[in-house]
């Protein structure tokens, strides 16, 4: 059955979504639990501009219920069959995305209202990078091991849940890493990569819920664990104790 969207094989094969500029751009990634993107992606409608543009990758073959209908003018889809991780796939999106800024986004992630609007005039100050809903400082103390969240305010490492970026300075720090296939502290070791690149991070308070995050309760427990600390032990091996790189302890 033919689907209105683009369908690639490998995510090597994939081309420009769109020749339309936007303000901004939604990166959201979707490996299954589609009924969940779909609910995030009519929240960001209603409570958006048309200037903001969203992106969905789907990757492997899941059900895809009724995406199709989700299309418009500033809505894009594409699919991967072969499948692609998820660093790999966002940055995919990120080096694709006709905007100066991006928002990478989790589909359990749900706008209960215009969260959009101030990430991208925090990030329009020019000072800030990268800026999230959720983050904070690395525990020193711990060994490197757990992060505090502090609240707002300027912080080592944002998550992925809802994470507005500088397009060019994300891509110039190199992006989230290909190895990473799993998200769980992918984001942290980008949000060090974007400190080692002198880029700042920015947390704030954002009108937004977090649905049932599928991507860690309903994922397979040894899978989950294995890659989640693949990603941790490079963050160890590469950043440990390089304190140089922290944003000021608060």
């Amino acid at each position: 059955m033919s689907v209105p969207f683009k369908v690639y094989k490998r995510i090597g094969d994939l081309r420009k979504l769109s020749t339309k500029e936007f303000s901004a751009t939604m990166l959201i990634y979707a490996d299954g639990f589609i009924d969940d993107a779909i609910t995030s992606i009519q929240a960001i409608k209603s409570n958006s501009a048309e200037d903001i543009a969203i992106y969905l990758l789907i990757s492997g073959t899941p059900e895809l219920n009724d995406v199709a209908s989700l299309i418009d003018e500033r809505t894009y889809i594409v699919q991967i069959t072969d499948g692609v991780g998820w660093g790999e796939g966002m940055n995919a999106l990120m080096k694709l995305a006709n905007s100066e800024y991006v928002i990478v986004m989790d589909p359990s992630t749900i706008l209960i209202g215009d969260a959009i609007t101030p990430t991208i005039s925090k990030l329009s100050t020019k000072e800030f990078s990268a800026v999230g809903w959720r983050g904070g400082l690395v525990n020193i103390e711990d060994d490197w091991r757990s992060v505090d969240d502090k609240g707002d305010g300027e912080v080592d490492v944002l998550f992925s849940y809802f994470l507005g970026l500088n397009r060019e300075h994300a891509l110039e720090a190199g992006a989230f890493n290909i190895r990473a296939i799993y998200y769980r502290n992918a984001d942290m070791e980008f949000g060090l990569k974007l400190r080692q690149a002198q880029g700042r991070l920015w947390q704030l308070e954002l009108p937004l819920k977090q649905e049932r995050h599928h991507g860690y309760h309903d994922t397979d427990p040894t899978y989950r664990e294995e890659q989640s600390k693949k990603n941790y032990d490079r963050i160890l091996q590469r950043f440990r104790g390089k304190t140089e790189i922290l944003s000021p302890r608060r």
